[in-house]
């Protein structure tokens, strides 16, 4: 996505929930400057299949050429160029009842496990799934003690995968697989016509996320 110059927006990329804004004007105001500042929110990577993220309040005078700047109400936040899309229909918001944490965001977007990965695919399809999934997908499930498994391909061409460990039981797990597995194996390998979930996602007792 390209951008203009010191680019002003009124498209709200990324919402701020009142509880959330509350927390923000309040540590904003313990600054020397707190007019001077906005709210400075970038993508700096994935954990597998999530976006992590960098916040920090920054000078309005001093924004890079390419940040994207818009008003929540009282708030400026800005969001460098690269991170736009990623953060599209976000929001920063407080953690759930329970949960630790002073503010979490709460995005729709996915990361691709397999962006700027070349893999060297080889023999028939069982083969390059399992491939694919050792060298890139499990890699990227490992950080949630989970990996994924190659029950077979059948004669229509049809992939069965089952997650297990962490992923086992997730709610997040079959959403995961939908989402990134499913479109990273078809992608790589196109002579696959479907990846079909196998997992008994009532199973497990070591979700990643509650």
């Amino acid at each position: 996505m390209s951008m203009e110059t010191d680019t002003t927006t009124t498209e709200v990329i990324m919402a701020v929930s009142d509880e959330a804004m509350g927390t923000v004007m309040s540590i904003r105001g313990q600054e020397d400057d707190p007019q001077g500042l906005g709210l400075r929110v970038e993508v700096t990577g994935t954990n597998g299949t999530e976006y992590t993220y960098d916040l920090c309040f920054h000078e309005l005078s001093a924004l890079e050429a390419d940040d994207v700047t818009y008003p929540v109400g009282d708030l400026t936040v800005v969001i460098p160029a690269g991170s736009v899309d990623q953060l599209r229909g976000a929001e920063l918001d407080l953690p759930r009842a329970g949960a630790q944490g002073g503010l979490v965001i709460r995005n729709p977007n996915r990361a691709d496990p397999l962006a700027g990965i070349e893999l060297e695919l080889s023999g028939d399809i069982a083969e390059k799934v399992s491939q694919l999934l050792e060298q890139s997908i499990n890699p990227a499930l490992a950080s949630h003690g989970g990996y994924a498994t190659l029950v077979g391909v059948d004669e229509d061409n049809k992939v069965y995968v089952t997650m297990g460990g962490g992923c086992q039981g997730c709610s997040a797990s079959a959403a995961t697989l939908k989402e990134g597995i499913q479109r990273s194996i078809k992608e790589q390998i196109p002579e696959v016509v479907e990846v079909i979930d196998a997992t008994d996602h009532a199973a497990g007792e070591n979700p990643f996320y509650s």
